[in-house]
Order: structure tokens, then sequence, then C-alpha cells
């Protein structure tokens, strides 16, 4: 017998949003990892607002909603918001009644000072790498970079202090970083990341992964120059040294990395802090390879060789699912900030995979 089709809407509803939600959502566990290191990060949040005044959106459910915004690509704040207010999956997740309404769009440009800013984000990344730490190698890593693009067209490329024309005839005319800068966004640097490729306007993110499970263990953001990535991953790797000396550890590791790690300056200075320098060989570059025989002969650097593309599938993830392959942000910190809570977020969304069923 063929159903009715009823218009008349039913005005209450007797289920709520939990029960909505399936039991075996991905969601689920990663909202447990989530609310535990927001109730670690509870004085800090009470650190950023002040004890009187008119009460705030709870910083907890901003956060939350970025991290929807990373996890099913929403472009923008504005759709992220058109989004929480009839989606009941994204209102369970934020922790939005039913009825509740949603905030303004404008509440997260408000907050990029106080709360969506680099401090916030690294101390959130900190404690998603605490709730990873048994996965986590100690030993074996692998560094590498790729280009962000800057929200600034080549148009906005035009000569320091004011010139000729609006930047829009640009065709046989030489603009480097010295004599240009972006009008949109000053700090975005014009950068090519190989040869034969087009010169774009961005920043340089900067990755470095543990080689067991894939897990982003330190992330920066620089702007992009011939010699940062290398800058980058020393410092990413000098700190990962220091923690391991003040945590007892007092043997080598080893770091993987691509062809243009593989210079005499980054190999010896990794040399000199006991770390293994895994470098993909440039047997093309003048002068030859700074690896030899010492090194590429043991099967540990061959493991490191097939660990290392693991990192481009992080890179992968956080350009096409979380929406970091041309920012829509301005300025060095902001984008800094994007980059780290996404590959906060990514870790988020790894770590379900690796875990054992029902923890």
């Amino acid at each position: 017998m063929r159903g009715d089709d009823q218009q008349q809407f039913g005005v209450f509803s007797y289920v709520s949003v939990e029960e909505r939600v399936p039991q075996e959502h991905p969601l689920r566990v990663i909202r447990r990892m989530v609310d535990e290191i927001f109730r670690d990060m509870g004085t800090e949040f009470d650190g950023l607002y002040a004890k009187t005044g008119r009460p705030s959106i709870p910083p907890e459910r901003l956060l939350r909603a970025l991290l929807l915004q990373i996890f099913y690509s929403v472009r923008s704040e504005r759709m992220l918001m058109e989004q929480l207010n009839y989606n009941l999956l994204f209102r369970w997740f934020v922790g939005l009644e039913m009825d509740e309404p949603v905030w303004n769009h404008a509440v997260f440009s408000k907050n990029r000072e106080r709360l969506l800013n680099q401090e916030v984000a690294q101390a959130f990344f900190s404690r998603v790498l605490a709730q990873a730490k048994e996965h986590l190698s100690d030993e074996h890593f692998t560094v590498d970079g790729t280009l962000i693009e800057a929200w600034a067209s080549q148009k906005s490329f035009q000569k320091k202090g004011g010139g000729d024309g609006d930047g829009a005839q640009f065709r046989g005319e030489k603009r480097t970083n010295e004599t240009h800068e972006s009008k949109t966004d000053p700090e975005a640097k014009l950068y090519r990341k190989g040869h034969g490729q087009e010169a774009k306007l961005g920043y340089l993110g900067h990755v470095m992964m543990e080689n067991r499970n894939g897990l982003i263990v330190d992330a920066m953001l620089t702007q992009a120059d011939g010699t940062a990535e290398r800058d980058a991953g020393l410092m990413m790797l000098y700190q990962q040294w220091r923690k391991g000396r003040r945590g007892g550890r007092r043997g080598p590791f080893s770091v993987g990395a691509d062809k243009a790690y593989d210079t005499q300056d980054f190999v010896q200075i990794l040399r000199q802090m006991e770390v293994r320098p895994h470098v993909a060989q440039n047997l093309n570059r003048p002068g030859g390879s700074a690896i030899d025989r010492r090194t590429t002969r043991h099967h540990s650097y061959q493991i490191s060789q097939k660990k290392r593309p693991l990192i481009e599938k992080a890179f992968g993830w956080m350009k096409q699912t979380g929406g970091i392959r041309k920012t829509k942000l301005r300025g060095l910190c902001k984008v800094a900030w994007q980059f780290l809570m996404t590959a906060a977020a990514f870790n988020l969304w790894r770590l379900p995979k690796i875990q054992p069923a029902g923890v």
C-alpha cells in the first residue's frame, strides 16, 4: 500500500541529538579525545577572558566548530554557521542543543587575536600528541615542506613604494621579492617549488613526521625562500633532539628527507647532532651528493626511504580535506595558526585508525 505524502511537520521531537548519532560514528572517538584535551586546557582558557562582563561563546565550542570545518572541508565560516544551524551531527559535535541558536560568523574574526592564535593552537597540538604518545616513534622521523598558496593574486605583486600601472600587465617584467611585494598580503613571497613550475605567491609549511604510524610530531610555517625548508627542518629536529635529551634519551635517531635536503651544510649539522641523515641522494647536484656509502649501505636507510612518502599523504590530506592548498587568511601569523590546527586535526583523524578497537 502506497504511503500518503504528508506535508505537515511535527513541532516536537522526542529523540535527543545524542541518540541520533550512531555509536560507531568516527566522530565519537574524536569527540572524546577533544573533550579530554579541552578539560586539560581549562586554566589556559580562563586566562584569556575577563572575570566580569557578558559571558562569551565558550571557546571549546568555537574550536570544535573549526575542527568540523577542517574535517568536512567547509569553505568559509559563513557556510560553517549555515550548516551548524541545520546539521544535527554538527550540533552534536559542537555541543549545541536542538533549539539553541548559532552565533554569527563574525565571531571567528573577532576572536582571532585572543583565541585563534598560535599559542592556543600550539597548546592544542601538544595535547593531541600527548594523546598519541604510545603510538609515536622516538627514533625515526621524516621532514618535508610544501607550498601554501596565499590569498593574493599575481596582479597584487607590484613594485615596492608604488609604480606605474596596477600590476595587471606584468608579462616580460622581471619581478623579485627584493623589488616587489603583494599589496594584498605583503608577507607572502613569490616562490617556485620546483624547476619548470609556476612561481606563486605563498608560504612554506613544514612538517616533521614520525615513521611508525605517520603522525605529525611538529609543524611550522615560514615565508617562502630557497633555504626555508632546510632551516625549518633543522629547527624542528633540534627541538626533537632537545626534548629527547630532557627525557633522558642519549642514542641517535634518524631523519629521512627528499633531495632538496641533500646539501653539505644540512648533512654536516645533522651528524654533529648525532642524527643519522637518511636523505635521498641528489647525484646531479654540482659536487655530488653529501650522502655516501657510510649511510646508504645500512638497511635502516632503505626503510627510511620507503617510509618517506607517508609525509606526502599528510600533505595531501591537509590540502585536499583540510583546505590549506590555498589559504583564505592573510599574514604569516594567521596562516601559521591555520597550518598548525590543520596538522592537529590530521592527527585526530588518524588516531582512531591506528588505535585498537574499543579504545
